[in-house]
This record gives structure tokens, C-alpha cells and sequence, in this order.
């Protein structure tokens, strides 16, 4: 796994630099605009979804190790992709921007809390003494909101070179969360299909019933169908690269890692197909 562990620090404040080169101080006031929408979203995200993971996994019968790496990505927050596949649906994306911007804030905290939580309730014992919640969450914090913050800096001051060149920021942050999976699929390519046959049904029912759950819940408090959309995709397509980091911080075993690998492959065909049917209807 030390591809992988190299790897995913870096990538991941790339990726949460280019997060920060994306956003401004509007997106920021936009949640006081409209903070209904938001904080269901919000509480869709790092409430519902580590619930509903973890009922999944009391029904669903799956090895320690795999439901704790299901829990990781469950507590991961949206991904910058998913601001892309909002635009594809026909979606709030102003909300989308938003949502990934402040969640991703807070999972510094909201991570290590339901992560750590997660591991005393399933029984998982391994975790080193040395590794804590609050170390857990200064790096977190290096690698994750110091970039978001530098990239906000970097736009305030070059605003137009920004602006113009944002579409190959969003390809280079995709590229790059590409270049850590593939790691993981090399570096543990022998053993994939197994991890896969055993992480596979329990990702795959998540991230569907996520989706289905986060949209009919924001029906409830919106006649806004571009918000519902927005809040279902931010549901269903997490940070997996953040959630890479988290599990190489605490485990050295990739089988914590590949629930997050098996869900980063899932949610891009289903987010797909939901993003059809969402463009088609009313």
C-alpha cells in the first residue's frame, strides 16, 4: 500500500486546491439565502448517510474491516465531481458549490467523530494508541481545508486567469482522483475480485438507496426539482479520495480501502443512470 499512501496526501490537497480555486465568498453567502435547502443537504449528508450505512451494515452481513471501510466513505463528504454531474442533471449548481465547499470544511471534525464512533460500535480493535481522533483531523486539516483556503486566496487575486481557466482546473482535480484508484487497482490487482465480491452488494445498495432516500427527503422541504436533483447527486458521489486518506491514516490494510475503491467505481455508473432519469423528469 505505500503507492497509495504517497499518493493520496498529495492528490488530495490538489484536488481541495482546486476546490478553493472554484470558489468565492458568494458561495459562502448563497447558504444564508436559502439555509432551509441547505442544512438538508447538509444533514443528508453527514447524518443521514453514516445512518443509513451503518443499518446496512447490521443487515447486511459483511467482515469488520469491510464495513468500517464502508463507514469511511459513507462519512466522506461530496466530491468536487459532483458539482459536474449537478450541471449534467439540470441541477442547482450554485447549491452543489456550496454543499461540497462547506461540508468539506467540516469533515475535519464530522470524520474523525463518525469514523472513530464507527470503529467502537462495530468492534474494531486495531487501531494504534498512537493514532487519535484530534491527529486525525490536523491533518485532515492540512490537507484539506489549508488548500481550500489557498485556493480561495489564489482566486480573489487573479480572478480572470481563474475564470478562464477553470474547466482545466475541474479536468486536472478529476485526473488526479483517477491516478489514486488506479493505484490501488495496481497495487492490489491480485486480490481485487475478492475484496470486490465482498464490498460490491453493500456500496452498491448504499449508494443507490442514498440517493433515492436524499431526493424524496428533499422533495419534502422543496418544490425546487434542480435542488432535489442537486442534493441526490451530492448524496451519492463522495469524496473518495479523502476517504483513501482517512483509512491509509489510521490502517495499513488495503481491505479498508477497497469499500472506498468498489464505491468510487459504483457511483459514477448509478450516478450516471440517476442523472438520466433525473434530466427526463419533472
Amino acid at each position: 500500500m505505500d503507492i497509495v499512501t504517497k499518493i493520496a496526501p498529495l492528490a488530495l490537497a490538489l484536488i481541495m486546491l482546486g476546490l478553493g480555486l472554484g470558489l468565492g465568498v458568494n458561495d459562502f453567502k448563497r447558504v444564508l439565502q436559502n439555509p432551509k435547502i441547505f442544512f438538508v443537504g447538509i444533514f443528508s449528508q453527514i447524518v443521514l448517510l453514516p445512518i443509513i450505512a451503518y443499518i446496512l451494515i447490521l443487515a447486511i452481513k459483511v467482515p469488520t474491516a469491510i464495513a468500517l471501510g464502508v463507514m469511511i466513505i459513507a462519512a466522506a463528504p461530496g466530491g468536487v465531481t459532483s458539482n459536474v454531474m449537478t450541471k449534467f442533471a439540470k441541477g442547482d449548481v450554485a447549491l452543489s458549490i456550496s454543499l461540497t465547499a462547506v461540508c468539506s470544511l467540516i469533515s475535519i471534525i464530522s470524520v474523525p467523530l463518525i469514523v472513530f464512533s464507527s470503529a467502537k460500535l462495530i468492534g474494531v480493535s486495531n487501531i494504534s494508541e498512537e493514532i487519535t481522533m484530534t491527529g486525525i483531523a490536523l491533518k485532515m486539516a492540512g490537507v484539506v481545508t489549508l488548500p481550500v483556503f489557498i485556493g480561495m486566496v489564489i482566486r480573489k487575486f487573479s480572478e480572470n486567469f481563474i475564470s478562464n481557466n477553470i474547466k482545466f482546473i475541474e479536468r486536472t482535480t478529476g485526473f488526479l482522483f483517477l491516478i489514486v484508484f488506479a493505484a490501488i487497482w495496481i497495487e492490489e490487482r491480485n486480490n481485487i475480485l475478492s475484496y470486490l465480491s465482498q464490498a460490491g452488494v453493500i456500496v452498491l445498495t448504499l449508494n443507490i438507496v442514498m440517493m433515492i432516500f436524499a431526493y424524496y427527503l428533499a422533495k419534502v422541504f422543496s418544490s425546487n426539482i434542480e435542488q432535489r436533483r442537486c442534493i441526490a447527486i451530492e448524496c451519492g458521489l463522495q469524496n473518495g479520495t479523502l476517504a483513501v486518506f482517512v483509512a491509509t491514516q489510521i490502517f495499513n490494510d488495503i481491505i479498508y480501502v477497497i469499500p472506498t475503491a468498489a464505491y468510487a467505481l459504483i457511483m459514477y455508473i448509478t450516478a450516471f443512470i440517476f442523472m438520466y432519469l433525473l434530466r427526463n423528469s419533472n
